[in-house]
């Protein structure tokens, strides 16, 4: 199985501008998978990341090769392999203690939203208020961090049924 840049185009680039060109991988190509795929739900199953999984590790149990870390990544919509993806509990905690001063200060309120869904798995019931509205409740920047990393671990794996489908297609996208 090539890996994920070798179905990336190759273009001849001159990157001083002397005329000496050389082959290289067209980084600027992009393929975004189409909303209604993502949303349609016998494409994928939803599941929870556990602690100090990696892309490539789910890869290697779902699709049974380390080298599709991409589509789960792609699939995800992660741009950005360390960021975007889930950090684990001592790589949270430095991070959070290096971006804030005061862990439990005050990050915003918060209150239920008056209409519709008064619970939600991922707090978007919440809507974010001042502090002098009635019922605001303080979110401390601790709290705000775990919740941007809960969203996080929430991902949808595309069913390994779908894989070689989706592969070509890819493969398809990235040669035109």
């Amino acid at each position: 199985m090539p890996n994920y840049f070798s179905y990336f185009p190759k273009i001849y680039y001159d990157a001083v501008g002397e005329g000496n060109y050389k082959v290289v991988t067209n980084l600027l190509r992009r393929v975004q998978i189409k909303q209604g795929l993502k949303d349609s739900g016998s494409f994928f199953d939803e599941i929870d990341i556990m602690q100090g999984m990696t892309p490539e590790i789910m890869a290697e149990q779902i699709y049974g090769d380390q080298n599709y870390y991409w589509v789960i990544l792609l699939f995800n919509n992660i741009k950005d392999r360390f960021y975007d993806w889930p950090l684990t509990q001592e790589q949270f905690e430095t991070y959070v203690n290096d971006k804030y001063t005061n862990i439990n200060g005050i990050h915003h309120y918060e209150k239920v939203q008056d209409s519709g869904a008064q619970t939600s798995y991922d707090d978007s019931h919440l809507i974010q208020v001042n502090s002098t509205v009635s019922g605001a409740t303080p979110v401390t920047n601790y709290e705000y961090e775990l919740r941007l990393q809960n969203k996080k671990s929430r991902i949808r794996l595309l069913r390994p049924e779908f894989l070689e489908l989706f592969v070509e297609e890819f493969i398809k996208l990235m040669e035109i």
